[in-house]
């Protein structure tokens, strides 16, 4: 196996620390893209992205806070021009399943002419125990709007092994991937699991997006935040293609995706959810 050099944009995200975990246990020399990295990757400074490129066989690619937020397609067009002009053999974008102007984003990088691969994401696991969701769990109250809608969760451990493959395995290359779990889950239903597996009780409120923005505006929350929740919960969650579920995970790894289920159990396991540990 060629050992390359991989720049991991949001290395200490989410999807990109367990990637850089991936690479570097296959020797890969991995780069970490952050502020606090060295060279830095800000994507608020792009004069300095080509310190961090330089060098680099292939990119992981994940924008902060969202491909869907002003001044993303922008950000994602100056990076794809300074990668050609380092050489950049392949690019793996992280992108938003059924988000419209994460798709403008794409289009950007499949029409680079450098080798790509697209994987598109349905909502995280990991929101309930990393994100915005895990103190109102931690309240043991969740109120949240589109209380009915279907939502197959995907788990962020099988995002980064799909994008771990498509970044090393040329097969990938021109592949747009759509990554969702094995089933499809209410708020409420996956509130109730989480409850189960931590040996709690939390109760799900459905409340209105109105409701839930005037929640977060009381308790100060910028404006930018809450215009991307306000996007997620209206364009993305009522979009009903994103009540779909996929067999990408299962081409791409030749296993079944992490259920809902496998993944609460095993945060309860941690603690976090008792308040016992801060993340996982």
């Amino acid at each position: 196996m060629k050992l390359e050099n991989i720049l991991v944009i949001g290395g200490t995200g989410k999807t990109g620390r367990k990637i850089v975990h991936l690479l570097k246990e296959s020797g890969h020399n991995v780069r970490v893209g952050s502020r606090s990295a060295q060279p830095s990757f800000d994507w608020h400074q792009p004069g300095n992205w080509s310190k961090a490129l330089s060098g680099m066989d292939k990119v992981y690619i994940t924008y902060q806070p969202d491909l869907a937020v002003p001044g993303a397609l922008e950000a994602i067009e100056e990076l794809v021009n300074q990668a050609r002009k380092s050489s950049v053999k392949k690019l793996v974008l992280l992108s938003g399943k059924g988000e419209r102007e994460a798709e403008l984003c794409e289009q950007v990088v499949i029409h680079s002419g450098i080798d790509y691969t697209i994987v598109r994401a349905s909502w995280f696991n990991q929101n309930f125990n990393e994100n915005f969701l895990l103190d109102p769990v931690l309240d043991g109250v969740v109120a949240l709007p589109q209380a009915e809608v279907k939502i197959p969760f995907v788990d962020t451990d099988d995002i980064a092994e799909v994008a771990v493959k498509a970044i090393l395995d040329d097969k990938h290359n021109g592949q747009i991937y759509q990554l969702t779990g094995p089933e499809l889950l209410t708020f409420k239903q996956a509130i109730a699991t989480i409850a189960n597996a931590s040996n709690r009780a939390i109760t799900f409120v459905p409340i209105s997006i109105q409701e839930y923005s005037q929640g977060m505006r009381d308790a100060n929350v910028p404006e930018d935040f809450i215009w991307l929740i306000e996007y997620l919960f209206t364009e993305v969650l009522g979009n009903p293609k994103n009540s779909e579920i996929t067999n990408d995970i299962e081409q791409v790894l030749k296993r079944k995706p992490i259920s809902f289920t496998e993944y609460a159990e095993k945060v309860a396991a941690t603690g976090v959810w008792n308040g016992l540990k801060e993340t996982v």
